[in-house]
């Protein structure tokens, strides 16, 4: 019972999230045009990484209300992987992995259907811009340094949380430009499954391998590298 109460918490967490995703870029635009500076990079990319700032910190609150849930299964793989997630489960992360793709559709499908039409032409989701397998490996290393990022600014960053989160956010601004000419990117393989269904290509070869398996590769990847990083103490060197 606690898996499926999990699941259902990691659904409509994740359709909020990815609403929420897909507004951050229009709400960018509104802002920025409404002082003139929508031409002015800097000045976007400074408004799109404070919005995603406030968007994570509520987020952070309404996860813990939802029993910890998340909306993002590479993070969620990448954090079970590195034993931050001692109360579950390879089964009950797996299970959640559907219930955060279906939480994907929801979003996707609510923000298209509530968008007006003047600003529709700016949803789009991530789609792979070069060949199969340059954009798996791309999706691939770019979900590395996602959860690499993540897990070494909340776990060893600095403890103040805007703090935490400002500085993840402008990572992921980084890699996002990175990867915009590869795959999107996603980094998240419920966004981009989401997309992916609306626009009925859900079921292809290109949106497992780039979307869901080269990204858990990359979160295995790095979980396995935070480890390395930063070996767990044992008991002996916690005594001491």
């Amino acid at each position: 019972m606690g898996v499926i109460k999990a699941a259902i918490g990691d659904a409509v967490f994740t359709a909020m999230w990815v609403f929420c995703s897909a507004l951050r870029g229009i709400l960018t635009r509104i802002i920025s045009t409404s002082f003139g500076l929508q031409d002015f990079f800097p000045v976007k990319l400074f408004i799109s990484t404070t919005l995603a700032t406030i968007f994570i910190i509520t987020f952070i609150f309404i996860g813990k209300l939802l029993g910890g849930a998340s909306f993002n299964p590479s993070t969620s793989l990448s954090s079970y992987t590195a034993g931050l997630k001692s109360d579950s489960s390879l089964i009950s992360v797996a299970v959640r992995f559907p219930a955060q793709a279906a939480g994907g559709i929801a979003g996707i499908k609510a923000i298209l259907q509530m968008m007006p039409a003047e600003y529709k032409g700016m949803l789009k989701g991530p789609f792979l811009k070069v060949d199969l397998h340059s954009g798996a490996i791309a999706e691939g290393v770019l979900t590395f340094l996602f959860c690499l990022s993540l897990l070494v600014i909340m776990q060893k960053g600095p403890r103040n949380l805007i703090l935490q989160v400002w500085l993840f956010s402008l990572s992921t601004a980084g890699l996002v430009l990175a990867g915009s000419g590869y795959t999107g990117p996603s980094m998240n393989p419920a966004n981009a499954f989401g997309w992916a269904y609306v626009n009925n290509k859900h079921n292809t070869w290109e949106m497992f391998y780039v979307y869901w398996i080269c990204p858990f590769i990359g979160a295995i990847l790095a979980a396995w590298f935070f480890q390395f990083l930063f070996p767990a103490k044992t008991n002996k060197q916690k005594k001491a």
